[in-house]
């Protein structure tokens, strides 16, 4: 009885095993989970990196734009590949495209270091210490950027870092799309006649 229970361990882990590479077969590696474009951007509110600290002010991932399409950029001072892309965010900064940067699990004095040493590309850098808007935007890691419309909708995600300019194009792209029109008002009468003429 007492050699069963000693197989049982290498049956779950063979068992195990063969589910893990099952599923590696499976998976496209270039599949990147775009859950939400399309949505409206989360309304996470976190503290900006102001001279190495977090705070006072506070803004929402959302308005962080002030009306006008934005890139938000989720980045660690820790993740070398946040560094290898950072030339391509320095030069979008450069072209006039504003650019969100939001410090995921990293120490604003950290964040600063990260930014003195490689320049600031960013209108204003969010401090997520804890992972909240990382959760709230279903970063998978990091680097991850996401394209934002005026309307705070978003409109491109790129997961990993921004190296080519095909990469960079889909998010700038997404950002120059034509927006949809503003709704006229109407009367109720207006209204009334419309639904009128429908029927």
């Amino acid at each position: 009885m007492s050699r069963w229970f000693s197989i049982v361990p290498l049956v779950v882990l063979a068992s195990l095993a063969a589910l893990f590479i099952g599923w590696s077969l499976k998976r496209d590696p270039a599949f990147k989970p775009d859950a939400l474009v399309g949505q409206t951007a989360p309304e996470t509110v976190l503290p900006i990196l102001q001279d190495g600290v977090a705070g006072p002010q506070n803004v929402d991932i959302r308005t962080a734009g002030v009306g006008k399409p934005m890139i938000v950029n989720v980045f660690a001072s820790w993740c070398a590949p946040c560094r290898l892309e950072h030339p391509r965010l320095l030069a979008l900064e450069a072209q006039g495209i504003a650019i969100v940067g939001v410090a995921y699990k990293d120490e604003p004095e950290a964040t600063q270091a990260f930014l003195d040493e490689l320049g600031d590309p960013f209108a204003m850098v969010l401090v997520d210490r804890e992972g909240r808007a990382g959760l709230d935007l279903g970063v998978s890691g990091v680097p991850e950027s996401f394209a934002v419309d005026a309307m705070g909708r978003i409109v491109a995600k790129s997961s990993g870092p921004l190296l080519t300019d095909e990469d960079v194009e889909r998010l700038t792209s997404a950002l120059v799309a034509p927006s949809r029109p503003l709704p006229t008002a109407t009367t109720l009468d207006e209204a009334q006649e419309r639904r009128d003429a429908a029927n």
